[in-house]
Parts: structure tokens; sequence; C-alpha cells
């Protein structure tokens, strides 16, 4: 209870200033603003007609440092709405071809339409402070498509597995700047990112990185997809054994022509294996005709994890001549 009660008195301690602060404030918008005043304010550029064939070969200021005048009630009207007023500063770059610099103050005395500022705010524009001078650089518009490389990880949970490949798409983006810039760039990247603890399909999009503000991307958001299934076994009987390597009017025959294994993967994706999609083979460049039992290799698909118990383990090969 006395804890609320030296809440309540630091409370009523701050309000009262802060109140009257408040009131001070109101009086002099209302009562004492009449007057003119000047104020510096910062405006943002923008920068108009540029031909489709060209592009900025460097980057165009945002804001500009301006003074403006008009009566304290404008003037403090201004403070509070300049983001929502439609405030700014206008370049018109049509005509130009590759370099041109704008002398701020004397283009805006030239055209004050560029300075746009809302008559009903009755403000009048003085002078630009900072910068003085905007030098604009032009080069050749370029388009060119570069690969998407991944910067994913993906961690899903144990007893799951990402079946294939991180899915992005799309795989190419098209970029787009000028000519000097466009000509460095071979590739984009994503950003990083660790997807992890995940047991079912994921599905999200993703941002790429994006270095340099000349440079245009289409589009600058991904999609990325991931099959997450659950670990299983499978045993895969009948795969065929193929024999690599013959020469020219030999015949060779394996012993058994057949094998099973298991396959260790996601459930969905072994569930649909099919012997074929797994590779048993013997070099016949390995064969001696005193050696009688040879070892197979076993290639799988990337997107299986792993494989044990092939059966049988060695094989019999049996050679003979062609007839001619």
């Amino acid at each position: 209870m006395k804890e609320k009660k030296i809440f309540y008195l630091l409370s009523y301690k701050i309000a009262i200033p802060f109140g009257s602060l408040v009131l001070a404030i109101l009086l002099w918008v209302f009562v004492v603003s009449g007057k003119d005043y000047n104020m510096v304010l910062d405006l943002p550029i923008e920068a108009r007609n540029l031909n489709s064939q060209m592009a900025h070969k460097e980057e165009v200021p945002s804001y500009a440092t301006i003074k403006i005048r008009g009566t304290g009630r404008d003037l403090f009207k201004t403070l509070l709405l300049k983001n929502f007023a439609g405030f700014k500063l206008v370049l018109d770059l049509e005509g130009i071809s590759k370099e041109y610099e704008f002398d701020l103050n004397e283009y805006f005395e030239k055209y004050p339409r560029k300075v746009v500022l809302p008559l009903n705010y009755n403000l009048s524009f003085v002078e630009v402070l900072y910068p003085n001078r905007i030098k604009i650089s032009l080069d050749e518009n370029q388009v060119k498509k570069v690969p998407l490389i991944s910067n994913i990880y993906v961690d899903p949970k144990p007893g799951y597995i990402l079946v294939g490949e991180i899915f992005l798409e799309p795989k190419i983006i098209e970029i787009a700047g000028p000519k000097e810039e466009i000509a460095l760039i071979n590739h984009v990247e994503t950003i990083y990112d660790t997807i992890s603890g995940i047991t079912t399909p994921y599905f999200s999009k993703t941002d790429i990185i994006i270095n340099e503000r000349l440079i245009e991307y289409f589009p600058s958001s991904i999609d990325v997809r991931l099959d997450i299934q659950q670990i299983s076994e499978r045993i895969i009987a009948d795969v065929p054994v193929i024999i690599n390597d013959i020469p020219e009017k030999i015949r060779v025959f394996p012993s058994p022509q057949t094998v099973s294994l298991t396959v260790i993967g996601g459930v969905e994706r072994i569930g649909s294996l099919s012997p074929e999609e797994i590779l048993v083979f013997v070099s016949f460049n390995d064969w001696n005709n005193q050696v009688q039992f040879y070892e197979p290799e076993v290639k799988i698909p990337v997107d299986i994890l792993n494989w044990k118990d092939i059966s049988p383990k060695n094989l019999e090969i049996a050679v003979a001549r062609e007839i001619k």
C-alpha cells in the first residue's frame, strides 16, 4: 500500500510540470506564433524522368537540408506532418545523357515549382543549405540473368531428414543497373538463415542479399520449399547387377544377376524407390580367372541417406568368348 502511495505521488509531481510544458507549447502555437520565422528542414529528393535506357552510376542523395519561412503556427504544423504532407525536392533528369551537375539554389530559383510545399501551409522556400550541388552520373542500363546461391542451412529434428535439395523458386534472378556494375555480378545469394527442428514439409519466403543499391533485383523475395520426412528403412529386392568395362567379343554373366539390400532415408522417398534407381556393379577390369568371388560396389540416389545389408555380399563372374 505504501509503494502505491509513493508511485501516485511521483506520478503527480511529474504530471504537473509536463502538463505545464504542453500548455506553454499550445499557447506559443496559437498566440505568439503568428509571426514569421525561418526553419531548417530535411526534405527528400526525387529524381524524375530518367531515360529508360540509362541507369544511375552513382547514388543520388536521398535528402537535402533547406531553409523555409512561415508563421510559427505553420512551421509547427510542418514539423508534425512533414512526413505525410508530400514535402519534397524534384530534380528533372530529362535530356541528361551521361553527366550533369545541379547547382541546387540556382536550379530551384529558376524552377520554384520543383520545391513541393503544400499550398495550405503558407510556406516559402528560402535556400538549400546542404548539399549545394548534386552531380548526376549515368551509364547504359543493362539487364542480366544470374543464378541464385543458397545460404540456408537445414537441421531437421532428430529422426527426420531433408529429402533432396533445398528448393528455391526462382533459381535465376534478373538484375538491372549500370553496365559497369552489372558486368561484375555473376550470381546473387540468399540471406544467411538456419531452419532447425522441423518435422514436416516446409514452405516460406526469404530475401536475397542486396549489396549494391544501384542494382535492381527481380524478384528480391524467394520461395523456399523443403521436403522433410521421417527416417525409415526398407528392403529393396531384385536390384540388377551390372558388369562395367566389358571388352569386345567377351560375354560376362554375374551370378546371381540380382541382389537385395536395405536402404535408409525419408519414409515417402524410399517407399517409391525402384530397384532400377540403385546401381550395383562390378568392373570387368577387376576380373581374374583365379578369383572366384567379387564384392560389388553400390551407388544410391543422392536423396537416399544410406544403404546396408547387401545380399549376397559377393558375386561370381562367368566369362566366355563370343563364337564367330
